[in-house]
């Protein structure tokens, strides 16, 4: 088996680019963070990465896994939107853009960043229903408003955290193809959460014992949601829509 994994098929003429700084940019967490595959060449045309060779899931892997995520996102970022080191511009969620922009107040940056636009994309094609879109809003102004704010800094995360970029190999977990940016942790954590992951439970209680996310936590899962939600309705259809819908209107 080859030991080197070649992408050759970029999204846009610099997602590759970005996805390689956005891994140096993880990888740079410092000592106990989570393990992030290594860049090995990237052009505009392709990145060369290790090839990673998949083992079953354990307890113990996902304990130390959730516990070194804790510290990536400790490591912090300069600002909610802020795009990894060595990076100017937006980046790509999947094959949709992402607004890399910095910003003072988390609220505001997931209301106007990361919720409206998907919002309005979803309902220029029909997958987002205008009740939908009035939800959203709504949730859009209490995030404006501060509501949903909390106390908690920037953290460095890695904004594409579903089970497909967590590669549980031999060595312990390894994380592949970021949105890196400065967000909040839990979306990392709701990511997980809204598509499954072996030992998730397991992962969570690491995380939240290490990270000190409070009592209260699993309650805005579902708002960190929300984003990802809002992007898979552009992109896979109604049916996110519709489930972005509901969540949107536990929190409006």
């Amino acid at each position: 088996m080859p030991d080197r994994f070649t992408k050759s098929r970029p999204a846009a003429p610099d997602a590759y680019l970005v996805e390689a700084a956005g891994l140096r940019w993880l990888a740079a967490a410092g000592p106990g963070s989570a393990s992030v595959v290594e860049v090995l060449e990237v052009t505009p045309d392709q990145l060369v990465l290790p090839r990673l060779v998949p083992a079953r899931p354990t307890r113990r892997a996902a304990a130390e896994f959730g516990t070194a995520l804790a510290t990536t996102h400790a490591a912090g970022a300069p600002a909610y939107g802020a795009p990894p080191d060595g990076w100017t511009g937006d980046g790509y969620i999947g094959t949709q853009p992402l607004s890399l922009r910095p910003t003072d107040r988390w609220g505001t940056f997931y209301a106007e960043q990361r919720l409206l636009p998907y919002a309005d994309a979803a309902t220029r094609i029909g997958n987002l229903s205008p009740r939908g879109r009035r939800l959203v809003e709504r949730v859009a102004d209490r995030l404006r408003a501060g509501e949903l704010d909390d106390d908690r800094p920037p953290a460095r995360i890695h904004g594409d955290l579903w089970a497909g970029n967590v590669i549980f190999t031999a060595t312990g977990v390894t994380l592949i193809d970021p949105a890196a940016h400065g967000g909040h942790g839990l979306t990392d954590l709701a990511m997980l959460h809204l598509f499954g992951a072996p030992e998730l439970g397991t992962i969570s209680a690491a995380y939240a014992g290490a990270a000190g996310v409070g009592p209260g936590w699993q309650g805005l899962i579902g708002l960190h949601q929300l984003h990802p939600l809002l992007v898979h309705a552009v992109t896979h259809g109604a049916g996110y829509g519709a489930e972005a819908e509901a969540v949107a209107g536990r929190y409006a």
